[in-house]
């Protein structure tokens, strides 16, 4: 069994007792969450494909910490200028553990 679900704006396939970095959410550590928007979902070999959302589907998760992503560097050059910048960049995520999965 498995769905796709909006999570801040990104769209993600879920199974169950899976682990997803959605974009940071406002939660605390712990803290149980509901996701609604339910897209797309597989049962039993049916897939039930909602416009534009399923009605009554409904994914439980739990917010199980507040990490950090991997760096990434932005380097700037202009050739012959003498002009050299880098930055660098580290996104902010949730991590959500997937409880279950109703239909």
């Amino acid at each position: 069994m498995y769905a796709i679900v909006n999570i801040a704006g990104k769209q993600f396939k879920v199974t169950q007792d899976q682990f997803v970095y959605a974009p940071k959410l406002d939660l605390e550590t712990g803290a149980s969450i509901e996701f609604d928007q339910v897209l797309l979902a597989e049962a039993d070999g049916t897939v039930s494909v909602g416009a534009p959302l399923l009605k009554g589907a409904l994914v439980t998760g739990k917010v199980l910490d507040h990490v950090k992503g991997d760096k990434v560097i932005v380097f700037k050059k202009k050739r012959r200028k003498g002009y050299k910048k880098k930055n660098g960049h580290r996104q902010d995520f949730t991590k959500v553990l997937i409880e279950t999965i109703s239909l």
